[in-house]
């Protein structure tokens, strides 16, 4: 295959909220490339990014895709994202390794919540943006409204390069606002325009206009422009592109496109739009990492020609494949046979076959230079987010930050003595997808399995069944109450047993007192006098540790809370380590019972984004959950609320914020503090916790 010059390649991601129409997109961009002969159907399950099985079984992308083609001369790379929030980790290792976004939005909804959230993201990797409003075969489709909303949200920057005409059912044409033509397509042909026409009169004075700002952006981006520009008013088309070009790259400018990917109409002018004012990887003349030993910050030019320095941005394992670890050459050249060196893991890998990649379909390839992307098989140490350099020039380039979980459930096997199996498929599942989480819970005695939503949750077990042939239940995750005081006790307790022989005795007298939050557990002793033996103060220490990890209400663990051993007494015979540890536990119980004990729950921050129209029925939600509102901010026509709950009360929250926000409501969570549970609550945990025996 051909090998590209960095300044003939685009790496560009497609990003958006779901169903915006990114699968159908590539499919048209691919067919107007003439990469392929005919569009693939999200419906029908037939398009080259969307091609697990759990992709055409849902009908919704659920990992990035790569695909490429080429257009005016210039290579494409483009990597198809997930719009749904629960693989939004997918979303944000693409981003990590592209120079441009194209951001789609559906042409009646306009800009989503995820639209707003994926705008964040681009953001935070200064990507220069496109944005493609998509379906105007749609009835109700309105252009114009969802211009305005994009201009609202997201600045005067975003300007109009076209304008659709007879947005809806009948929509087929649109005017190019750079070149003042009124552009024909054939609905469902293979892209290009099929005639040219001069713009109609009821359009011109709007497209005049919408020129003119073009101009004046442009203009705006160079001096030299700026100076013509005032002195003749005027640009030719070659000085408007390049002074678009300058303001896209330095983020000042944000182009609105226009179109629809199902019937392949204004798809090839987003390409051309591609080609002409995105990024190429020569512009970008180092990538900047670290050294690994020393932390010292490097430097290396982006030429072919450089030491090697390369990203995998994302694995999978792929039926009869294997492991396929995607990767993003930022200086130097990857080939296949050499070896390199993994700077995240410090482990040599030997390069094996390389591939570039059109979805499922793949074309093998000797070598990768500077800019360009592809896919590696059957690494074996390499995983997401990690670094592949010149062995010489050792490198670590900066990582994925992948957004935390925002679900939690408890996972058990279906079948007995599964628990190695699911151990190792979990580990692996989080290797190619760090954004799932889980831990062997010893506390709660649970393994707990934490994501981006429900959905993400199910295509894990589905994994996990389907590869490692392992089924689990889901359950509810136990709470990790912690129990505390808040009154000081003082309490003795006399430990002795005799039953022939030698026998047992220790007893302890014991201070209780309360420790501000996060203060631990702190042992004094404090013995004067010898009236307990040095050598039995450990074992007093023991039993009390003992009795703080295992509890006294709910069997949860003891914090905040300070005890002093201040008096006892032993018997020459009969004392011993054990009788001494079994008085402190003991006296430990009584005293905390008399020292006004309570459970503590973990309280999570929420954020909450919603549509302004469902802020009643979350605020309401939040309220039953015993939520406590901190705030509410207005952002354009979303409203985002902040508020702490209990932990307790947000099993499965994501479900019930999707059902209640037809699905336009998201969310994220952390930890807060410990704060006090309810009489009434703490009741019930600790009667669950306590059951009475028959």
């Amino acid at each position: 295959m051909k090998e590209y010059e960095p300044i003939q390649i685009r790496n560009i991601a497609l990003i958006g909220h779901g169903d915006s129409g990114k699968t159908t997109l590539t499919e048209a961009l691919l067919l107007s490339a003439g990469e392929t002969t005919r569009m693939g159907s999200v419906v029908d399950g037939s398009t080259r990014s969307d091609y697990s099985p759990a992709e055409i079984e849902r009908g919704i992308s659920l990992a990035a895709s790569m695909l490429h083609c080429t257009w005016r001369g210039q290579k494409l790379n483009v990597i198809d994202t997930p719009g749904y929030t629960d693989f939004t980790g997918e979303t944000k290792g693409a981003m990590r390794a592209v120079d441009n976004a194209v951001v789609v939005l559906r042409s009646i909804e306009g800009v989503e919540v995820g639209t707003e959230q994926v705008w964040k993201y681009a953001a935070d990797y200064e990507l220069p943006r496109l944005l493609f409003v998509n379906k105007l075969r749609k009835e109700h489709a309105n252009f114009d409204r969802v211009y305005e909303m994009i201009v609202q949200r997201f600045g005067q920057e975003a300007l109009a390069f076209q304008i659709p005409v007879d947005a809806g059912e009948q929509f087929e044409s649109i005017i190019d606002l750079v070149r003042m033509k009124k552009l024909v397509y054939e609905v469902g042909g293979k892209g290009k325009p099929v005639r040219e026409e001069e713009i109609p009169e009821e359009l011109r004075e709007q497209a005049e206009a919408g020129r003119e700002k073009l101009i004046e952006a442009a203009a705006e981006s160079d001096d030299a422009l700026l100076e013509k520009y005032l002195e003749e008013g005027a640009l030719s088309d070659k000085e408007l592109i390049a002074g678009l070009r300058a303001g896209v790259l330095a983020k000042n400018i944000f182009p609105v496109f226009c179109g629809d990917a199902l019937t392949n109409v204004g798809v090839d002018r987003l390409m051309d739009a591609m080609c002409s004012y995105l990024t190429t990887p020569s512009d970008i003349k180092t990538v900047v990492g670290k050294q690994p030993d020393t932390g010292e910050t490097l430097e290396i030019e982006t030429i072919p020609a450089a030491p090697l320095s390369a990203f995998v941005f994302k694995t999978v394992s792929e039926p009869h494949v294997g492991e396929l670890s995607f990767f993003r050459v930022y200086s130097g050249t990857l080939q296949s046979g050499a070896e390199v060196l993994n700077t995240t893991k410090g482990k040599r890998e030997h390069i094996g076959q390389i591939y570039f990649l059109n979805g499922k379909e793949r074309h093998e390839i000797g070598t990768v230079p500077a800019g360009d992307m592809g896919a590696l098989v059957k690494l074996k140490d390499t995983h997401t987010g990690n670094t592949l350099c010149d062995r010489a020039k050792p490198i670590q380039l900066p990582g994925i930050d992948f957004p935390k979980p925002v679900i939690r459930v408890a996972v058990e096997p279906k079948s007995k003595g599964d628990e190695e199996k699911i151990s190792a498929g979990l580990a692996h599942i989080h290797e190619e997808d760090p954004t799932f989480l889980f831990n062997v819970d010893g506390e709660l005695k649970q393994t707990i399995i934490s994501g981006q939503g429900e959905l993400h949750l199910e295509v894990v077990v589905g994994k996990l069944k389907n590869k490692f042939g392992v089924e689990v239940e889901l359950i509810k995750p136990k709470i990790p109450y912690r129990e505390t005081l808040r009154g000081t006790s003082e309490i003795r307790h006399k430990y002795k047993k005799q039953s022939g022989g030698r026998g047992q005795y220790g007893e302890v007298y014991l201070r209780l007192e309360p420790l501000p939050r996060g203060g631990g557990f702190e042992f004094v002793d404090a013995i004067k006098g010898g009236a307990i033996p040095g050598k039995f103060i450990p074992a007093v220490e023991k039993g009390l540790t003992e009795r703080v990890v295992s509890g006294v209400l709910a069997h949860c663990p003891v914090v905040d809370v300070k005890v002093t051993l201040y008096d006892g007494s032993f018997h020459a015979v009969d004392s011993s380590e054990m009788a001494f540890k079994l008085a402190a536990s003991m006296a430990f119980r009584d005293g905390f019972k008399d020292a006004k004990p309570m459970l503590l729950e973990p309280i999570y921050h929420v954020e909450v984004i919603v549509p302004e129209e469902y802020m009643g029925d979350v605020m309401g939600d939040l309220s039953s959950r015993r939520g406590k509102i901190q705030g509410m901010e207005p952002s354009g026509h979303f409203q985002i609320v902040q508020a702490q709950v209990p932990l307790s009360e947000l099993y499965r929250y994501s479900t019930t914020l999707r059902s209640l926000t037809q699905g336009r409501g998201i969310h994220s969570r952390e930890f807060s503090h410990y704060e006090q549970v309810p009489r009434e609550v703490a009741e019930k945990v600790i009667e669950e916790a306590n059951p009475v025996k028959e």
